[in-house]
C-alpha cells in the first residue's frame, strides 16, 4: 500500500474508556431497537458480540470507529461513525461512484482512452508534483506515461491494487467538485474528498482527505442496494470490489469463501477497511483505525472486529 506520514494522536486513558462506554451504549441501544425475526440472533449474542469488540479496542490503545448494518436495516452498530479520520485509500470509493455516474450521462466512455500522465498540480500552491512508484502498490503504469488505458482499466487499478497515479488521472480528469457532488447527493457528507494523493505541499498544510465510518457505510449501502448512479453500475462497482487484491482485514475475520466487496486504506498509523458482506444477511461494515504504527497489528484488529461482529450477524 501507498505511505506517507500521518500526524497521530494518542487518546488519553480517560478519553479510552469514555469513547468506549459510548460505543457500548451505542450498540446496546442500537440492539434494543433491532425488529427482529425468527432467525436473529438473540440479544445475549448481540451482547456479548459488543463486549468483544469492546475489550478489542481497550486492548489495542488505538482509535477505532466502526459502522455496521445489515441491508435489510434489522441490526446496526455504531461507534465513533461520525469522527473524521484521514481518509487514507477508502477515498477512492467515491472516485469510482463518480467515474460510473459521467459515464452513465454520456459525459465519457468507461472504454474510452486515457493518456497516462505523471504530473498534477499540489492543491496547496498549485506547484507541480509527480508520483513515485517506491511509494505506491502498483508500479507498472508508471511505465506506461504517455501510452493510454481506458477508464475501466484505471479504475480497476485504483480500487482493486490501490493504484495512486491511476488515482490521480482519474480525479483530475473527473473533477473534484463533481466528486464532492455526488457523495454529497448520496448522503454521504462525511466523506470529504479534497485532493490526489501524495500531494505533500497539500500534506503539510493540513488539507487531507477525510471521511467518517458512517459515510463510507452509505457509500457502500448505495452501491450494494443498486442506488449508487443505477443498478447496473452498481453490479459492475460490486464485482470491482470484489476483486480487491487485499484482504488483512474484514475477509480475514470471515470464513473461507465469503463474498467480500470491499476497499482498504494505510498509511502510516492508519489502517482501514469498508466493506460489503455477502451471505444470509448481506450487511456492511466499516472499520476505520488510527493510532496503531504496525500495519499488522492493525488489520489483525480489523478481522478480529469482523469476525466478533459477523458472529453476531451469523448466530441462530
Amino acid at each position: 500500500m501507498h505511505t506517507c506520514h500521518a500526524a497521530l494522536i494518542q487518546p488519553s486513558r480517560a478519553r479510552t474508556l469514555l469513547c468506549l462506554a459510548m460505543l457500548a451504549s451505542l450498540v446496546l441501544s442500537a440492539c434494543a431497537r433491532t425488529t427482529r425475526n425468527a432467525g436473529a440472533p438473540t440479544p445475549a449474542v448481540e451482547a456479548a458480540a459488543h463486549t468483544r469488540v469492546e475489550d478489542l479496542v481497550a486492548k489495542s490503545g488505538a482509535e477505532v470507529a466502526i459502522a455496521f448494518q445489515t441491508l435489510d436495516g434489522r441490526q446496526e452498530w455504531f461507534g465513533r461513525a461520525d469522527e473524521p479520520f484521514h481518509a487514507a485509500s477508502t477515498m477512492k470509493i467515491p472516485v469510482m461512484i463518480e467515474l460510473f455516474r459521467q459515464a452513465e450521462a454520456g459525459l465519457i466512455s468507461l472504454d474510452g482512452p486515457v493518456t497516462i500522465v505523471n504530473e498534477f498540480k499540489s492543491l496547496a500552491d498549485g506547484s507541480p508534483f509527480s508520483l513515485g512508484p517506491d511509494s505506491d502498490s502498483e508500479t507498472d503504469l508508471y511505465k506506461a506515461v504517455g501510452e493510454t488505458r481506458t477508464y475501466r482499466e484505471l479504475c480497476d487499478l485504483m480500487i482493486d491494487v490501490s493504484s495512486n497515479l491511476a488515482t490521480n488521472i482519474l480525479i483530475e480528469g473527473l473533477g473534484v467538485d463533481n466528486i464532492r457532488a455526488t457523495t454529497e447527493a448520496l448522503g454521504a457528507g462525511g466523506m470529504n474528498v479534497r485532493r490526489g494523493v501524495e500531494d505533500n505541499v497539500a500534506y503539510r498544510a493540513g488539507l487531507n482527505n477525510t471521511t467518517t465510518a458512517r459515510a463510507l457505510l452509505v457509500l457502500l449501502e448505495a452501491i450494494a442496494t443498486g442506488k449508487a448512479v443505477s443498478p447496473d453500475a452498481s453490479r459492475q462497482m460490486v464485482a470491482i470490489l470484489e476483486r480487491q487484491h487485499f484482504s488483512d482485514g474484514i475477509p480475514a475475520g470471515l470464513a473461507p469463501g465469503t463474498l467480500v466487496a470491499h476497499k482498504t486504506g494505510s498509511i502510516t498509523g492508519i489502517q482501514h477497511d469498508a466493506a460489503i458482506v455477502f451471505g444470509d444477511r448481506p450487511y456492511v461494515l466499516v472499520v476505520l483505525v488510527r493510532g496503531m504504527d504496525d500495519e499488522k497489528q492493525g488489520n489483525a484488529l480489523i478481522a478480529d472486529i469482523a469476525r466478533a461482529i459477523n458472529g453476531a450477524v451469523t448466530a441462530r
